[in-house]
């Protein structure tokens, strides 16, 4: 039977309109006026494109992945936990967050969990979206709706499942997803691997041929968004060879697809003979991609290379830096930029709502590195690249930077981008999956006559800079002693010149080794490597042999960790090196007081 048009439908069908006009919400009740809300003088601790000001918004709120603003005021996000968040406990209520500022100061004092929560099942997830009155979200293997009712800042009934049996396993479990003005759903389901590898992030492991995992994973999905009941099938794939699209979003329009996709991990650290350690860190870019029905855009065959200006052909399937081979048929970037930085979500921006220099363009929060060890990491940024007839045009810029903090990297980085959402005031909000925050970057009528420059992106082809020291300070709340050998005690058998031998090793100042980017600066772990600073042990006894043997023969099933680790963590060590390492790490293990 139709739906008749009560208050309740109206008032639905006018907030999902609103999202869809341009891409923008339409001001309601609970919003703000830009440049209103008083910014404190250090911005929050962000350095801002000239003409905006930063505040926090909300903080404390776990993991918050991807965010909307709605056209009522209400910010909606969609929060994460599992294997990707070390030691986090899940939150006390559900994944998601509906947050609103009643006030008109700058700060959500109104804070409403629900959803599914950890004791129903639920993990949250990454994708959040509003259409026609209802949200939808990303929650495990599924996309799910939930009904809003007029006057009520969170929905109070069941979830209705859109789509399910999305793939969970690998590297990328996310799915991220976006509806254009037909309510065509686009889920990214990304790669399971890093290059479809026949030993995944292995040395000298080739690619498969053909790529089996391209049939369900590593690329864009379409579903219809007013249908319940969907399952995920092969059949539904809209574009393939995306690695991952972390970010997915649909022009002014209302129909045109864009995404960001990751560049490939490890190039030199899984064929060193045909990649330095400084050629690693550069390459690949990360893309900007328009995305078009059955458009193939490379992966696992090619990567872009920005020297070069074009994909080429990846080592696994037979590519020496140089040839083109099969990619010469694939689709190329609308835009490129640094390498590793991590894309975690897309906007693109239209209407009147910000200044005229960002109303045509790319908003794109990078995470941040860890494959650009051992020299320092890149992204933790928010950066606007203009568009014109779905082509980058003039120069991309830095918007907003200093989320994480001095020498950033990886799982020890303050805050680290990842959603974003653009409010009909001119607000842009970011949400920050690793210190649990939102911040609120407005444009602020105090600055309009400024004379500060803007801050351009740094050329893709850079020298990535010195390696990152590991004798250095250690990170604030790291053990005082971490990385310093000259307070470590020296393993039977060693020297005090294995252990500064071993921690130059470790931090990449020869060799090659890329140990920082995966156990960090402190030694102390990240999602994708484990803790060496204790005497827990996975793979040995936790001797000096044992630890040797570790490093010699790699992991390339890890019991915890997320990343396989190469033999030598796919470095050119010789066998003083691997010795010097070794004393280090158990070294690490042995400090007093642990």
């Amino acid at each position: 039977m139709r739906e008749s048009m009560s208050t309740g439908s109206i008032c639905r069908a006018l907030r999902g309109l609103a999202l869809l006009i341009g891409g923008l919400p339409v001001a309601g009740h609970g919003a703000s006026a830009a440049g209103s809300t008083a910014c404190p003088q250090d911005n929050a601790g962000l350095t801002l494109a000239p003409g905006f000001c930063a505040s926090v918004f909300a903080d404390h709120l776990g993991h918050p992945r991807h965010l909307l603003a709605a056209a009522d005021g209400v910010v909606y996000v969609n929060t994460w936990s599992g294997r990707y968040y070390r030691n986090a406990a899940p939150p006390r209520g559900g994944f998601l967050i509906a947050l609103r500022d009643s006030k008109g100061n700058g700060h959500a004092d109104v804070q409403q969990r629900f959803g599914e929560t950890v004791h129903s099942g639920g993990a949250g997830g990454t994708g959040i979206a509003l259409y026609k009155g209802y949200l939808y979200a990303e929650s495990n293997d599924r996309i799910v709706r939930y009904a809003l009712a007029p006057g009520a800042i969170a929905p109070t009934g069941p979830p209705q499942v859109i789509v399910s049996g999305l793939p969970l396993g690998g590297d990328h479990p996310m799915h991220p997803f976006a509806i254009d003005a037909d309510g065509q759903l686009y889920v990214d389901v990304a790669s399971a691997t890093n290059a479809c590898q026949k030993r995944n992030r292995m040395l000298h492991s080739a690619g498969i041929e053909p790529c089996a995992e391209l049939l369900t994973r590593a690329g864009i999905w379409r579903y219809d968004a007013n249908r319940t009941g969907q399952r995920f099938s092969p059949a539904e794939r809209f574009a393939t060879g995306i690695r991952n699209a972390d970010g997915i979003a649909i022009d002014a329009s209302g129909h045109d697809v864009y995404a960001t996709q990751h560049g490939r991990d490890q190039l030199a650290q899984n064929w060193p003979e045909r990649y330095t350690i400084e050629q690693g860190a550069l390459l690949p870019s990360e893309e900007l991609l328009r995305v078009v029905h059955d458009g193939d855009y490379g992966w696992p065959e090619c990567y872009y290379d920005p020297f070069a200006r074009k994909l080429v052909l990846a080592p696994e399937y037979g590519g020496d830096g140089r040839k083109i081979g099969s990619c010469a048929g694939k689709r190329e970037p609308v835009a490129a930029f640094p390498a590793h930085w991590a894309p975690d979500d897309l906007l693109i921006s239209s209407g009147d709502q910000l200044p005229e220099r960002y109303r045509h363009g790319a908003f794109i929060a990078f995470h941040g590195s860890w494959n650009r060890a051992p020299f320092p990491q890149g992204g933790y940024n928010v950066v606007f690249q203009p568009l014109e007839q779905g082509r980058a045009v003039g120069e991309c810029e830095i918007f907003a930077q200093g989320f994480a903090g001095p020498a950033p990297i990886s799982d020890n980085a303050a805050h680290r981008p990842t959603g974003l959402a653009l409010a009909a005031d001119g607000a842009l909000y970011v949400s920050d999956d690793q210190g649990g925050r939102i911040y609120r970057i407005a444009p602020d009528a105090r600055s309009a006559g400024s004379a500060a420059k803007i801050m351009p992106c740094p050329s893709l082809t850079a020298a990535p800079g010195k390696p990152v020291a590991a004798s250095g300070a250690p990170p604030e709340g790291a053990h005082t002693n971490a990385g310093q050998s000259a307070n470590l005690p020296v393993p039977p058998g060693a020297t005090r010149e294995m252990l500064r031998l071993g921690a130059r090793v470790y931090a990449g100042e020869v060799g090659g080794a890329t140990c920082v980017g995966c156990h960090g600066t402190d030694a102390s772990g990240t999602s994708l490597g484990p803790n060496l600073t204790d005497r827990h042990w996975l793979w040995s006894d936790g001797s000096l042999a044992g630890i040797r043997r570790t490093i010699v023969d790699g992991v390339p099933n890890p019991k915890q960790a997320r990343s396989p680790m190469p033999a030598m963590g796919g470095a050119r060590l010789d066998p003083d090196q691997v010795s010097a390492v070794a004393a280090y790490v158990w070294a690490l293990s042995h400090r007093s007081g642990d």
